[in-house]
């Protein structure tokens, strides 16, 4: 089996890979690639390729639907760099709080001055910032990073509100009792000192649903004087031109962005970092090491978890003599035409697991002969099947 990196993946989760496994430098050769930010809407997929992983969660530079279309699972990482960046935005929450960042500059810049200890007490009043205690942050989003970021906030003495309508049971379990769960993003604009959003990008006519630009002028206008805005999830989630506006007016006091661009990386009020959440060697090893596990099931086992555009799928491990997994479009009647294709040639199915998402579906059969390219011809022939692959 032949595996691709399209950006360098820590070595603790290529060790992993087995000698089955071989590293080729064309992604034409390969059946699975690993990817993190490599951007990948424009590329030509070879038929060869069965699987996509991203080192990470956000998959916006990867073609879901075109590698739906062609059979192509696409794995992600939730939670594997979550604590990285719940430590950031921990940061960003001090950073906007204290002008730490405008002291340190004021420093390095009179430290060739005699008596320097003097001026820093002399000058050290036009740093002065505010305490987190006791002020009210509103974390939109609880996915793993959102939980882990309210969780900490409320350690800190903060007073926590969060809003997620989509929570999943982990999450639920996993949030202190103290965060108060609001039921609507205005509860959030209008009660919160602090805004920090861990929402996925999603463009939806709904606009309880829609999180592109979910910061702009209708939402900024809701918010207290003085807010302060973080942004460690996606750079579209706020639009800029509206930010700018309400930096100049002192309705928003900071924004904090782990997503600077040519506008906001000069904006008067912003605290720019380089997109360094999942910075840190642990989260890049914790990727890497998901990624590959992931891609080492599916290819193995058939087994789907954390995709993003198939539906999750656990077969287990087979017994049976064969099995086949069957990626195809979400339709009736096409378990009858896969087990009339088995039936036809004499061949018993052991057990059978079929999952669907939207569009797409996803069987697994486990037969007790072994599967030849006949059987593998007829179900590809059938109108709706994307791929088939012999797991065994």
């Amino acid at each position: 089996m032949n595996y691709n990196c399209l950006n360098p993946i820590a070595d603790i989760g290529l060790n992993i890979f087995t000698e089955q496994y071989e590293k080729v430098e064309n992604i034409n050769d390969a059946e699975v690639v690993l990817v993190r930010s490599a951007a990948m809407h424009d590329m030509e997929f070879s038929p060869n390729l069965k699987a996509v992983a991203r080192a990470g969660a956000g998959v916006n530079n990867i073609p879901l639907d075109k590698c739906a279309e062609q059979g192509i699972v696409v794995f992600n990482t939730p939670g594997a760099n979550a604590n990285g960046v719940k430590e950031l935005v921990i940061a960003g929450l001090m950073l906007a709080s204290r002008d730490i960042i405008g002291g340190v500059e004021w420093v390095d810049s009179i430290k060739g001055e005699t008596g320097v200890a003097k001026l820093v007490e002399k000058g050290k009043g036009k740093f002065a910032g505010k305490e987190i205690l006791g002020k009210k942050l509103g974390v939109i989003g609880l996915g793993a990073i959102g939980v882990l970021v309210a969780n900490a906030a409320n350690r800190l003495g903060m007073q926590v509100y969060g809003y997620d309508p989509f929570i999943s049971v982990d999450s639920a379990w996993n949030l202190s009792r103290d965060i108060v769960h609001v039921k609507t993003r205005e509860e959030i604009y209008k009660q919160c000192d602090y805004i920090t959003v861990h929402t996925p990008l999603i463009e939806d006519t709904d606009p309880s649903v829609n999180t592109k630009e979910m910061i702009n002028t209708e939402t900024l206008a809701q918010m207290k004087d003085g807010v302060v805005i973080l942004n460690f999830a996606r750079d579209l989630l706020v639009n800029d031109s509206d930010i700018e506006v309400a930096l100049k007016s002192g309705k928003v006091a900071k924004y904090v962005t782990d997503f600077p661009n040519e506008k906001t990386a000069k904006m008067e009020g912003v605290i720019a970092i380089p997109h360094l959440g999942a910075s840190t060697e642990e989260s890049e090893d914790n990727c890497a090491i998901m990624a590959v596990k992931q891609l080492k099931d599916y290819m193995e086992n058939g087994n789907i978890k954390n995709s993003v555009n198939y539906p999750n799928c656990d077969a287990g491990i087979c017994k049976t003599a064969g099995r086949i997994a069957i990626l195809h479009k979400n339709i009736p009647n096409m378990l009858t035409q896969f087990t009339g294709a088995f039936s036809a040639v004499d061949i018993n199915i052991a057990d059978m697991v079929n999952k669907s998402r939207g569009e797409y579906a996803y069987t697994v059969l486990d037969v007790e002969a072994k599967i030849n390219e006949d059987v593998v011809n007829k179900v590809s022939s059938i109108k709706g099947v994307l791929k088939v692959r012999v797991v065994k």
